[in-house]
This record gives structure tokens, sequence and C-alpha cells, in this order.
């Protein structure tokens, strides 16, 4: 085998897993290549599958309860990629799956300083949206007048809710069958769910 080829390698990150594929040599260059053209359809087929919304037309949601009672010494952390001063947590406590499909919850944001507000929030994973129903800031909740279903796609605003799906509330377009299920994942990332 020739040494003086041009050598070909990929390296492939996928939910903190590193694959390498190395290739030398014209053969071992090819196959590698289809390997990546592979590999690449693959993982777009599999993105677009967790985040392309299926409307049902008959849908309809419940009405939101109040929301619920938070305790911020029990928050489950919630890990925001960017966000250094801010600490966002769940209560789990506060998650409800609702027959709507609708999971419910309260977000609860921590700044550096130790000052506490929560956001009372609808997650749908089905369409990977996100409604708040109310915040709450210096001691009390208030409602939000007009809440509507905002996309968790490109939104920085609601990066925390499409963090929280992601680590532990859907399982791709699905909301998970039980609490217990979302507060297993949320605590163990490397939990055997899908996601």
């Amino acid at each position: 085998m020739r040494n003086d080829m041009p050598r070909l390698s990929l390296q492939i990150e996928e939910r903190g897993r590193t694959a390498s594929l190395v290739g030398r040599g014209k053969w071992q260059s090819l196959r590698a290549l289809g390997l990546m053209a592979l590999v690449g359809m693959l993982s777009a087929g599999s993105a677009l599958a967790q985040v392309t919304p299926a409307e049902d037309p008959d849908w309809k949601e419940s009405e939101a309860p109040p929301p619920p009672a938070f305790d911020p010494s029990k928050l489950i952390r919630i890990d925001m990629e960017r966000l250094v001063e801010l600490r966002y947590g769940v209560d789990a406590a506060s998650i409800t799956i609702n027959s709507d499909g609708v999971t419910r919850y309260v977000m609860v944001v921590t700044n550096s300083g130790g000052m506490v507000s929560a956001i009372y929030e609808g997650l749908r994973c089905a369409t990977a949206e996100v409604k708040t129903y109310g915040r709450y800031n210096d001691g009390q909740w208030r409602a939000n007048p007009n809440p509507e279903w905002r996309t968790l796609n490109n939104n920085p605003a609601v990066r925390h809710a499409l963090n929280f799906a992601r680590q532990g509330a859907c399982s791709g377009t699905a909301p998970l069958n039980t609490v217990a299920e979302i507060v297993r994942n949320l605590k163990d990332p490397r939990s055997d769910l899908p996601r």
C-alpha cells in the first residue's frame, strides 16, 4: 500500500460520544467517503424527525391549572451551554403530563446574586413548542395575558425549554409516559430512555 496517498479523516460527535473514520489510499478513501455520506444522511434524517412538528388538526389543549408550588431547594438542574450567570432547574413536584400531550412544569431561574424567579410553562413535544402561562417574581405569580405556542427551534428566548425537552421531557416528538421517567432522565443523562 502506498503511504503517499492523502489521508482522509472524519470525526463525528453525537451526544457526547466521538467516533473517528480514517482512510488512506484510493479504495479506503472512497469507502470512508461513502460511510461519511451514509452517516450524514442518517444524521440529517434523524434530526429532521426530532424537530419536524406533527400537527394534529383535531388537537385541543386542556385548560392549564394555576401554577403549582415549587421549592428552590429541590431543583433538578437543566444544563445550559452558554448561560453561565443563570442557573435553571425544575422542581420535580411541579411536573405534570396531561392527556392532551402537554407537559407542564415550573422552571426556576436563579441569578449569580441568588435572586429567584420562575416560569410556568407547557411543553408540547409533538410540535416542538412551548407556552408560557405565567411568571413568578418578587414572591408572586403573574399570569401571561396572551399565552401562545412558540417554537423551540432557533429561538434563544426558550432555550431552557428546549434543553428540558432534550434532557428528559420528550422522546423524539412524544412526551414520556410518566413524571418518574422524566425525573430519571433529568437526573441521569446517560439513561437508556430514548431522547
